[in-house]
């Protein structure tokens, strides 16, 4: 299956430019500030590329609240794989996809990057979290994997699917409660287990501890943060620090959510839907969006072909 992520680039157009390769210069990059957005279906994936974005974060939180599970790895990998797909075929954009902890041990971690390259997923990021993990912002301590073990988990993932896939190691022991050096040890193994990036996370409501982080770890690898908590830090902070990419990891999710509570409510109560329909968007912005016009071109092209001879 080749799906659209998969680019032709440049005058000779037999050349293909990989996701991973259209995904790493945003990634690894501490010389501009890049952001990705979240998505958690082809829909919003459509929506946040109109928007301007140039990458995608397929959010584990945010995928699984739309399956209608808890972000405790209660969907499945193959579930996780398969929303995937949908948004690399809906979009012209990489996409960076949160695989929570690798759903097991180095092997489960590689069988889910075999399978995510082979959808058209341009990156991984997995968690030095256990498995079944617990949404980072839930509870006081969460429990994390032995460096060890989890530097195996990449080196797995590494040796799997080599370049094919840009590989960022999520560190959580500030979310866990650790020091500061635990989390620069484990940075500095990380890297050693051939991650391309460090996403640093916290769940504080400023971002103090992300940029001593920063000063800590002075770029060994590019750094990447959700500032999900500290979002009122100005993003100036995070190109003095020359951090290398925000994300923005769960914002269409909890918007959908708001406004299909507001229209739900409103249809309810009212019992029609005339007040709605000028707040909602029109049939012609759906079809917009998802690209009707093609299939009617193509209708014209491949259902009568001989009509117009």
């Amino acid at each position: 299956m080749q799906h659209r992520s998969v680019r032709e680039v440049g005058p000779d157009r037999g050349v293909k430019a990989l996701p991973a390769d259209i995904l790493r210069p945003q990634i690894c990059s501490n010389d501009d500030l890049s952001f990705l957005m979240e998505a958690h279906d082809g829909l919003s994936g459509a929506i946040a590329q109109r928007a301007g974005f140039k990458g995608l974060w397929a959010s584990g939180l945010s995928i699984a609240s739309s399956l209608g599970y808890r972000d405790a790895n209660e969907a499945s990998w193959s579930q996780l794989v398969d929303v995937v797909e949908r948004i690399v075929d809906s979009t012209e954009l990489p996409v960076l996809v949160d695989g929570d902890s690798g759903f097991g041990n180095f092997n489960n971690a590689r069988l889910l990057a075999r399978k995510l390259r082979q959808r058209g997923a341009a990156g991984l990021a997995l968690q030095d979290s256990c498995f079944p993990k617990m949404n980072s912002f839930v509870g006081e301590r969460h429990a994390i994997a032995d460096i060890d073990e989890f530097s195996g988990r990449l080196r797995a993932v590494r040796d799997t699917v080599g370049k094919d896939l840009v590989l960022v190691a999520r560190i959580e022991a500030l979310i866990a409660g650790h020091p500061m050096e635990e989390a620069v040890s484990r940075a500095h193994a990380y890297a050693d287990a051939g991650a391309d990036a460090i996403l640093i996370h916290s769940r504080k409501s400023t971002a103090e501890e992300i940029l001593e982080f920063a000063g800590a770890w002075q770029n060994r690898l590019p750094i990447v943060i959700i500032p999900t908590k500290y979002y009122q830090t100005p993003v100036s902070a995070y190109r003095d620090a020359r951090i290398s990419t925000v994300i923005w990891a769960n914002h269409s999710m909890r918007a959908a959510i708001v406004a299909m509570r507001r229209v739900c409510g409103r249809i309810m109560a009212r019992e029609g839907i005339a007040s709605i329909e000028p707040h909602i968007a029109t049939l012609d912005e759906v079809f917009n969006l998802l690209g009707y016009d093609e299939l009617v071109r193509a209708e014209a092209r491949y259902l009568q072909p001989n009509d117009k001879k």
